[in-house]
């Protein structure tokens, strides 16, 4: 995973970011009209003079409540282009890209922004299609850039060119690697060009994005999704997007809406919580997976208390490698708001320890065969041990190499740790 700045906005509880206060500000400004005020009226003044006076302190205190007006709406601006997060990664505007892409004429573009909108009308092309909802054409972009955008982690390496503290669009799009500003100035590039409303929201340490579909605003935070599971952080309702994020409410439009919630779009409808182990273990394919449930009935407070119990017997399950195809995952679960009034999905997001996602390469592949059996052969071990035989069953190498047929028959775990496999034939391997 990576470790950079904005990641540790998630764990350290980091509050929300504040708009900087004026000195002196609104309440100065109003102890002054008030003391203005009382000493206009303690002047013992004739008929023409208070007259003149009244008059001067009317335009006085209009042109004070202006400056109250001017200092509030100072105080509750919202940061945007200009922001730098973590102080260093700054948010860019792209509007005159996005302006360009719309209107056809680039000409006024500086050569990296031509390129910019080059890179990101090619995207665009790949993935959008005629008579796409704005949802869809959403959708489309989001999955394109958790699939392609820093993609791999763990023990896998950087490839060359891929910069993963770019943050700007033009950088992200050229190295494939961005940091969570890189991410989000991306996707509201994408939106805009799109003719969609797309705000950045951000506190000190993280940002991701506010979009807006046709029945309102949205959180998404496709960083968090590239280094975790799909739909994890897409389309959140303000309720759902308070887990885990931080962010200053009153300066951004709030976010309600659940049509387009991946929740409400997936969820599969079971009778009981007592019916989900067996739905969630027909759709585990080994690869990172969000999946969604809702119930025929609403759940009661006693319900989401069992709720709790099987989640942590389902990690206990899924994060110990005790399914029979071995398979193990980092495993979280999360309710999101239902379509239905005082009702809830139950989220349960899988993150596989063993995917292909995680190499960049299908393990049953032909080429990741071929490296399992070249490397079992040098170091003279079981393909087993590195995650399969490249011949198709799990036997011992030398009768890999031989091209022999073993078979095993079976497998005993001894009390000093050490695992027996037996093949036709009488043959043993044994692994420590």
């Amino acid at each position: 995973m990576n470790t950079d700045i904005n990641e540790t906005q998630e764990s350290t509880g980091t509050t929300q970011a504040q708009a900087p206060k004026k000195k002196g500000g609104a309440g100065h400004i109003i102890f002054a009209v008030l003391a203005a005020c009382c000493l206009v009226a303690s002047l013992g003044l004739n008929i023409y003079q208070a007259a003149v006076s009244d008059r001067k302190s009317a335009n006085f205190i209009d042109y004070m409540l202006e400056r109250i007006a001017e200092e509030e709406k100072k105080e509750n601006e919202y940061i945007e282009d200009g922001f730098k997060v973590g102080g260093e990664y700054e948010i860019r505007s792209t509007t005159h890209i996005s302006d360009a892409y719309k209107s056809g004429d680039d000409s006024q573009l500086s050569e990296e922004d031509k390129e910019t909108l080059k890179m990101a009308k090619e995207v665009l092309d790949e993935v959008v299609e005629d008579g796409m909802s704005d949802y869809e054409k959403e959708e489309a972009v989001y999955k394109w850039m958790v699939k392609n955008i820093g993609h791999g982690r763990g023990g896998v390496i950087s490839r060359p060119g891929m910069d993963r503290s770019a943050f700007t669009p033009h950088d992200v799009l050229i190295s494939k690697g961005a940091v969570c500003v890189g991410y989000a100035t991306t996707f509201r590039l994408f939106m805009n060009m799109l003719g969609m409303d797309c705000r950045i929201v951000h506190n000190e340490y993280h940002s991701w994005d506010l979009v807006k579909l046709e029945d309102g605003w949205y959180h998404v935070d496709i960083y968090s999704d590239a280094h975790g599971v799909l739909y994890g952080n897409f389309n959140m309702t303000d309720q759902t997007a308070r887990n885990g994020h931080n962010w200053d409410e009153s300066a951004l439009p709030e976010a309600k809406s659940v049509k387009y919630s991946p929740a409400v779009q997936n969820a599969v409808e079971v009778d009981g919580l007592m019916d989900i182990p067996a739905a969630m273990l027909e759709a585990l394919d080994g690869k990172s997976t969000t999946l969604f449930y809702k119930f025929k009935q609403p759940l009661s407070d006693e319900d989401m208390g069992k709720a709790d119990f099987l989640v942590n017997i389902l990690d206990t399950v899924l994060s110990g490698g005790m399914l029979e195809d071995g398979g193990s995952y980092y495993f979280g679960a999360a309710w999101y708001p239902s379509d239905r009034e005082d009702d809830y999905i139950l989220g349960l997001l899988l993150e596989s320890r063993d995917s292909e996602e995680e190499t960049g390469i299908d393990m049953d592949s032909p080429e990741a065969k071929e490296i399992i059996k070249q490397v079992a052969e040098v170091f003279g071990l079981d393909p087993a041990m590195l995650g399969g035989d490249p011949e198709g069953g799990d036997r011992p190498i030398d009768d890999i190499i031989g091209g022999t047929e073993a078979v095993p028959t079976q497998t005993v775990v001894e009390a000093d740790g050490t695992v027996v496999t037996t093949w036709d034939g009488g043959g043993s391997v044994e692994l420590r």
